[in-house]
């Protein structure tokens, strides 16, 4: 765990965004406002409020940059074991159905 002081939350958003990486972030804080300002501007695929890496099948996971391509989990994790096809047939009668 890396702990840094700071000044002011845009220094905090501006450090956390700057690396090429994003997979999670951690934050500690008692206030939810300040916690949902800097969840919502961060650039990671998880942002873990007073816990972490607590990970739930239902929800996706991934990261943003360099911290991979695609995402596992969840809805979006079954996306990339489907194939999606469309069939439009024209019916006899010259009518679509």
């Amino acid at each position: 765990m890396s702990v840094l002081k700071f000044k002011t939350v845009d220094e905090v958003i501006e450090r956390a965004n700057r690396t090429s990486f994003g997979l999670g972030a951690g934050l500690v804080t008692k206030n939810i406002n300040k916690a949902l300002q800097i969840t919502n501007a961060l650039r990671v695929g998880t942002v873990y409020v007073n816990c972490y890496d607590i990970i739930n099948e239902a929800t996706t996971f991934g990261g943003f940059k360099d911290s991979g391509i695609g995402r596992e989990l969840g809805g979006s994790g079954i996306e990339n074991y489907l194939e999606k096809k469309n069939v439009i047939i024209k019916l006899s009668d010259g009518s679509l159905p």
